[in-house]
C-alpha cells in the first residue's frame, strides 16, 4: 500500500506579492514541478511525493487555497498562475522541469510550455485537456460541448453565492474510511483509490472555501485552448475511462495534434493520480527518458 504523500511546506513569494505555499518532496534528481487541479493539494501525489524516488518534485497550493493568501486584487487569472509557477522554480533555483498537470492544472501547464518554452523540459497531462476546459465536460454523458459549457459556468457562478453558506457545513464533513468509502460507492472514486491517501486527499480539500473554489473555477473557465502547433517539449497524455470533466476524447484529439505525442487510456475516473497512481510514476518515468 503506497503511503500518503510525505510533503515538506515552504513560503514562496509571487511576484505580485502574493505569498504562496509552495512544497516538495525534499528528494534529489530531475526535476519534476506538478501543476495540480484546482483547489487540489499534495496528496493527491502519493508516488511521486515519496522522498526516495529519485525526483526532485514541487509544486504550490493555489491562491487562497491551503495556506496560499488570497490576493488582495483577486487575481486568480491564468497571468497569475504562471507567476506562481515562475516563483516555484526560482525559489528552488531550477531552470528546467518535466511539468506534471491534472484537470485545469493541465490548461496551466500548456500555457506555460508556450510562454516559456525554455523553462518546461516535458509535459506530462493527467485527465486535463489544454484550454477550453469547461467545453470538454460530462463526454461520456454525449452532452454537446457548448451545452457543458454553459452548464458547468453556471454552476459555478451560482456556487460563488451559494458557497458562502456551504462553507461551515463542507469544512465540518468528519473525513473517515467510512465516509471516502461512501464517495466510492457513488463512483466519485474508483475502488482502486487507496483509502488512507483518499481520506487524507478528501479532508484537505474540504478545508477550501467553496465560494473562492467557484471563484478560481470561473477565472479558468475563461482560458482559451492553447496552440498546441507551438509545443515543442516531449508530451504524454493519460486519460480516464469514466472521466466526466475532462473527455478521454478531447484528451485523444488533443495528443493527436501535438507532434510525438504519447496518448494512453486507463480505466478510471477524474481521479487517477489518487486511483493510478502507479500508472502516474510509470508514465512520468517513460517521459523522463525521453526528456534525457
Amino acid at each position: 500500500m503506497i503511503q500518503p504523500a510525505l510533503v515538506r511546506f515552504h513560503d514562496v513569494r509571487s511576484a505580485d506579492g502574493t505569498m504562496l505555499r509552495a512544497w516538495g518532496n525534499g528528494g534529489t534528481g530531475p526535476a519534476v514541478l506538478i501543476s495540480n487541479g484546482l483547489g487540489t493539494n499534495p496528496y493527491a501525489w502519493p508516488a511521486l511525493l515519496q522522498p526516495d524516488n529519485g525526483l526532485q518534485v514541487l509544486g504550490w497550493n493555489h491562491r487562497g487555497i491551503g495556506g496560499s493568501e488570497r490576493p488582495d486584487t483577486g487575481r486568480v487569472d491564468m497571468d497569475a498562475h504562471l507567476e506562481d509557477m515562475t516563483a516555484v522554480l526560482d525559489a528552488a533555483g531550477v531552470e528546467s522541469a518535466v511539468v506534471v498537470g491534472w484537470s485545469i492544472g493541465v490548461n496551466v501547464a500548456f500555457e506555460f510550455a508556450v510562454r516559456h518554452p525554455d523553462r518546461v523540459a516535458g509535459i506530462l497531462a493527467v485527465c486535463g485537456v489544454p484550454g477550453a476546459t469547461f467545453s470538454t465536460m460530462l463526454e461520456p454523458w454525449k452532452i454537446p460541448p457548448v451545452v457543458a459549457q454553459n452548464l458547468m459556468v453556471g454552476l459555478a457562478r451560482i456556487s460563488t453565492v451559494t458557497g458562502h453558506g456551504l462553507a461551515p457545513v463542507t469544512s465540518r464533513i468528519p473525513w473517515t474510511r467510512f465516509s471516502v468509502n461512501l464517495l466510492k460507492m457513488a463512483r466519485v472514486f474508483a475502488p482502486s483509490a487507496d483509502d488512507t491517501v483518499l481520506q487524507a486527499v478528501v479532508q484537505e480539500f474540504f478545508t477550501a472555501h467553496p465560494a473562492w473554489y467557484a471563484q478560481l473555477a470561473l477565472e479558468a473557465a475563461r482560458h482559451d485552448r492553447v496552440s498546441l502547433s507551438q509545443i515543442t517539449a516531449p508530451t504524454t497524455l493519460v486519460a480516464g475511462t469514466k472521466d466526466l470533466l475532462a473527455g478521454a476524447g478531447a484528451m485523444r484529439s488533443a495528443a493527436e495534434r501535438i507532434p510525438r505525442a504519447r496518448y494512453r487510456v486507463v480505466e478510471g475516473t477524474h481521479f487517477l493520480p489518487i486511483e493510478r497512481p502507479d500508472v502516474v510514476l510509470e508514465e512520468l518515468e517513460w517521459l523522463l527518458e525521453r526528456v534525457s
